[in-house]
């Protein structure tokens, strides 16, 4: 019989100044850091225009867009957690020095094959858990739609928006977001799928 290998877990200060040095982004879930992979083009066009319509309406609002590059910290109650959206909205800052964010408003994903399974679960799961927030969305890479899980007074709500001529309703931070700009100049093309 052998024995089970000892997980040596990475305490937050030490993932924080390693993320500060590494030439790549990493999630970080309850001490265990994962690296995060490249995107297609696609993806990261949409992230982009998603970021660009997001920052030309919130101009002059107290609420701002933040990109890929910002992490957000979820507190639950047997570990902390990092994740790095698309796309997030902040109203409520954390200090300038801060290198995450604890109270988005709203967070962003461009869903692919390969992360799928986590933003649908694992990343809704945990972002659904802060308290600030009020809408996390999902956006199709492959055809004008996003899924966005509103919160209510009876909890979060799934909404569907489909088509080049949807409007997203962003009333909690008080804009609307057209589908049309979010996938300007995106080609749909089905993605590819992995070699194994």
């Amino acid at each position: 019989m052998t024995a089970a290998k000892k997980l040596n877990l990475v305490s937050v200060e030490d993932y924080l100044a390693g993320e500060l040095a590494s030439p790549i982004k990493h999630e970080y879930l309850g001490g265990v850091v994962y690296a995060m992979a490249g995107a297609r083009n696609v993806h990261n066009l949409i992230a982009s225009n998603t970021l660009v319509a997001l920052g030309v309406r919130l101009r002059g609002k107290r609420c701002r867009p933040y990109n890929s590059d910002t992490k957000i910290r979820v507190r639950l109650p047997n570990q902390i957690r990092f994740y790095y959206p698309e796309v997030s909205v902040i109203c409520r800052p954390n200090p300038p020095g801060d290198t995450f964010q604890d109270e988005p408003a709203a967070l962003f994903e461009v869903l692919s094959r390969r992360t799928r399974r986590i933003d649908e679960g694992e990343k809704k799961d945990a972002y659904l858990t802060i308290p600030s927030l009020s809408l996390y969305v999902l956006i199709e890479p492959d055809t004008p739609a996003v899924v966005a899980y509103r919160r209510t007074e009876q909890g979060f709500v799934r909404e569907v928006y489909q088509g080049i001529d949807a409007v997203l309703p962003l009333s909690e931070i008080e804009i609307e977001l057209p589908l049309a700009e979010v996938y300007d100049g995106v080609e749909f093309v089905p993605e590819p799928e992995e070699e194994t």
